[in-house]
């Protein structure tokens, strides 16, 4: 199987560099901040893609896209994760609930959505997790009452990234008990954030500002015209968007820059570079190929659980090792932002890394998926 890049892919990670080197400043330290300066640069970023038509490179033409490969999506993740995702929370719009909506949306719902998400206009955040239910999606219980011909959602939602920006909620609730089934009676609803009765707390969080919120809902009204998919069919949805999110994030992207920039400052301290780095720049290479090959595996229809979640588990110890390694490695002085590149952040970029391992479904959950792969093929 190629898993390598192709001269296409190739070109186009120039052209991003070349773009986010022209409108990064040198000071860059992601999209989680609330100085104004920061939305101004995502801003930037976003006009600029869209102009180039790059944002949504491989979205279908009719949606906005330029129906690229996979692999020259692969790159515009990689260089976005890599310069710390100067998109800022456009992140779960273009890379998921974009194909999401086009997969199981409405003609009306895609006419509706795809455009604004398309133009970067529009910030979406996820409304999966409750107090009582986290990786194990099957357990939600956040009820949505028949009401007329729609329903009445009531209760809550945690760990709601990007709520206190966002316009939009993809919200999983339950509309058939869970005594009856666990997975069959969840539903989707497209919910405007300023509808009547939704409500956004911050939580505040080693990660910083925007990470984590809870979201509540309080008889907020749904119609039958805000369900994606069927009606008690949700689950569907789910396996869908969880399929793209855990080959979705390119962490050794990232961790691949810091070990280049490290290793450009440690190669001239006293010392060198010492055995951990060797191991951590093997794991690296090692999370990218099997990423690649999910990759592979997804352009040729064979993408499985057992191929998906190995290729995230690899990418989340990674991002964790790095993010220890670069601190422990700078000392003192990593404990506070200075210069340019992401090695100026290693701080930042360390308390970001400690969630690695539990948003998006924990690691015990993605190395079970694989276990029960592995045996259901000895079986």
């Amino acid at each position: 199987m190629d898993v390598e890049m192709d001269e296409r892919a190739e070109e186009l990670r120039a052209r991003l560099r070349a773009i986010l080197r022209e409108l990064l400043p040198d000071d860059w330290s992601g999209p989680f901040s609330e100085d104004p300066r920061v939305r101004l640069v995502t801003r930037r970023v976003i006009d600029r893609l869209v102009a180039e038509r790059l944002l949504t490179i491989d979205w279908p033409e009719e949606y906005g896209g330029a129906g690229a490969t996979l692999w020259e999506s692969a790159v515009l993740r990689e260089e976005m994760w890599a310069h710390l995702e100067p998109r800022g929370a456009q992140y779960m719009g273009l890379s998921w609930v974009g194909p999401t909506i086009m997969e199981f949306g409405t003609g009306p719902q895609k006419a509706r959505h795809l455009r604004p998400i398309a133009a970067g206009e529009v910030v979406w955040c996820q409304g999966f997790s409750e107090p009582e239910a986290g990786s194990d999606l099957g357990s939600l219980s956040l009820p949505a009452v028949p009401d007329g011909d729609g329903w009445l959602v009531r209760g809550q939602k945690i760990w709601t990234s990007y709520a206190t920006l966002a316009d939009w909620c993809f919200l999983a609730a339950r509309t058939t008990s869970r005594e009856r089934s666990k997975t069959g009676g969840i539903t989707i609803f497209l919910v405007p954030m300023d509808r009547a009765g939704v409500s956004v707390r911050p939580i505040a969080s080693i990660m910083g500002p925007q990470h984590l919120n809870e979201v509540f809902f309080e008889d907020v009204r749904v119609a039958p015209d805000d369900v994606l998919g069927q009606v008690d069919n949700g689950w569907a949805v789910i396996r869908f968007v969880l399929g793209h999110e855990r080959i979705g994030i390119p962490r050794y992207a990232r961790d691949e820059r810091l070990l280049a920039e490290l290793g450009a400052v440690e190669a001239t301290a006293a010392g060198g570079l010492g055995e951990d780095f060797v191991t951590a720049l093997v794991h690296a290479r090692t999370a990218r190929l099997l990423n690649h090959r999910a990759i592979a595996r997804r352009e040729a229809g064979g993408l499985t659980d057992r191929i998906a979640s190995g290729a995230r588990i690899a990418s989340i110890e990674l991002d964790q090792e790095v993010a220890g390694l670069v601190l422990d490695a700078l000392g003192a002085p990593g404990l506070r932002p200075h210069g340019g590149g992401v090695l100026g952040h290693a701080e930042d970029v360390y308390r970001y890394a400690r969630s690695a391992t539990i948003a998006s479904g924990t690691i015990e959950i993605q190395r079970m998926l694989v276990a029960r792969s592995l045996m259901q093929d000895a079986s």
